[in-house]
């Protein structure tokens, strides 16, 4: 494997792993729940209400999509900063503006096309707190790709 596509696939999967694993905690804090129920309500994503019924298996199915979706995301945002090597340079706009876009694409695409339960309703508050957890997601993203395109510039060790 070369260097570059070694750097490509580290920063992919240090950013997406911390930030969603991160992300979990920030929205249990945000919603004063168990991260084990946050992951229920990721799984409901993909099986309705019924996974709020299920256990620790139905946990880790959260989980894994969790992680999927965050692997996913990172790989999209380093792919990009491969190409346009301004969201390497402006790294910290470039992923907070990255988090926002995410945010935007999970709640008015993703989640409604989904088969979430219940359908998130915001407060101005939870609009707030959600969008700043999901920039602080893109911010970790966006660090993880700009020390992957550090050590693979030429003359780098």
């Amino acid at each position: 494997m070369t260097a570059t596509r070694s750097s490509t696939l580290i920063a992919i999967l240090y950013g997406g792993f911390i930030a969603g694993t991160i992300d979990i905690g920030v929205a249990s804090l945000i919603n004063g729940i168990s991260p084990l129920i946050i992951l229920r309500a990721i799984a409901s994503g993909l099986l309705g209400k019924v996974a709020f019924h299920g256990g620790m298996p139905v946990s880790l199915l959260g989980l894994v999509l969790q992680w999927g979706m965050s692997l996913l995301i990172a790989a999209i945002f380093v792919f990009a900063a491969r190409q346009l090597t301004w969201l390497n340079r402006r790294w910290v706009t470039a992923g907070v503006l990255y988090g926002a876009v995410v945010f935007v694409v999970m709640e008015y695409v993703v989640v409604p096309l989904s088969a979430a339960w219940p359908k998130p309703h915001f407060t101005t508050r939870s609009f707030i707190e959600n969008l700043l957890a999901m920039m602080l997601f893109g911010l970790i993203v966006a660090f993880f790709a700009r020390s992957a395109d550090a050590s693979s510039a030429p003359g780098s060790p």
